[in-house]
């Protein structure tokens, strides 16, 4: 097995900084080789014994707007099912989340009392920020679920590597995950894979204020525990 000669670490420190979440896309498609090469990048990720636990759908064209239309309709008449539970408990999680909201409303200036402002930004969410393709990201339940889901993370984030280096952009979309049955129904998925979220990507219009939000990120000293490591956080 031959091993490649290592790359310099700014490399990677320069691409996965710079990959963000894009809220608003041009319509131009991906390149199909592209979109396999993506594929490829994202299929090296680690898993659990190697189970490889990931049943990832892309949609495109006309299933793509079929599938954003039935997501639009569930959302008007309140058919949510999802596959997982979800929320932020209360304290920390539900303070940022508050804040992630607030970043992100503010940018489409709509006002917390807006009702209406801010159920369009969800159905925005549904219409893909306007992105030619969306990957849906399924998995088996095997055992408690929660070795396949961190596995599909992984799967993910290689994938929103792959885009970043490619110059493209996607954005991770828990809501899809929403509306589990909607989309299974739509792309003929069975019941027995869950749907964890949903992937939307393409070429972020770099013109639109949506594009280049920064959400920021918590310091190291509140996420990271040091144990006879010395030296790591020295200065912060």
């Amino acid at each position: 097995m031959t091993t490649a000669a290592p790359l310099p670490a700014s490399y990677f420190s320069d691409l996965v900084r710079a990959r963000h979440s894009s809220r608003q896309f041009l319509p131009t498609p991906l390149p199909a080789a592209d979109i396999r090469g993506i594929l490829e990048d994202a299929q090296s990720a680690p898993s659990n014994s190697n189970t490889q636990p990931w049943h990832v759908h892309i949609v495109s064209g006309a299933a793509r707007d079929t599938l954003s239309e039935e997501l639009l309709a569930a959302y008007e008449e309140d058919r949510t099912s999802l596959d997982f539970t979800s929320g932020y408990g209360e304290g920390v999680y539900q303070e940022r989340s508050h804040q992630h909201a607030a970043t992100v409303y503010g940018a489409r200036g709509v006002e917390r009392s807006d009702l209406e402002g801010r159920k369009e930004v969800i159905r925005e969410n549904l219409r893909f920020y306007g992105a030619p393709h969306v990957a849906l990201l399924f998995m088996p339940v095997l055992g408690d679920g929660v070795r396949a889901a961190g596995d599909i993370g992984m799967y993910a984030q290689n994938f929103l590597l792959s885009l970043t280096a490619r110059g493209y952009h996607g954005i991770p979309q828990a809501v899809l995950g929403v509306y589990a049955d909607t989309v299974r129904q739509s792309l003929g998925v069975t019941d027995d894979l869950k749907l964890l979220f949903g992937v939307s990507f393409g070429i972020g219009d770099r013109t639109s204020p949506m594009h280049g939000i920064d959400v920021g990120r918590i310091p190291l000293q509140q996420s990271v525990a040091l144990h006879d490591t010395p030296g790591v956080l020295d200065g912060q």
